[in-house]
């Protein structure tokens, strides 16, 4: 299945990965790995993740205190959100 980013979820990533970068130099590509290998897990079992609102479903980062936010969609699978677990819940509601 097809996976496609929203805008915003676009630069979430993009940003977390360049201040882990500035934090210790490698931890930012170590971070987009795993965004990407979340996001595998995720193409390959997409009902696994957890329903938090309607159709939008959550999946875990196993190293990194991030979330993909997600809706599965007939003929792709849309990201909304590389969610900062230690910040604002809720902030991501309304993107499509």
């Amino acid at each position: 299945m097809r996976v496609t980013f929203n805008e915003l979820a676009e630069r979430e990533l993009n940003e977390a990965a360049q201040y882990y970068e500035q934090e210790q130099p490698g931890l930012g590509v170590a971070f987009l790995a795993e965004i990407s290998g979340t996001v595998e897990r995720l193409t390959e079992h997409p009902e696994a993740g957890t329903k938090l609102l309607r159709t939008v479903r959550r999946r875990l980062c196993r190293r990194f205190p991030y979330a993909v936010l997600y809706e599965i969609k007939p003929t792709e699978i849309r990201i909304l959100a590389i969610m900062n677990l230690r910040r604002r819940p809720g902030y991501w509601v309304g993107r499509r």
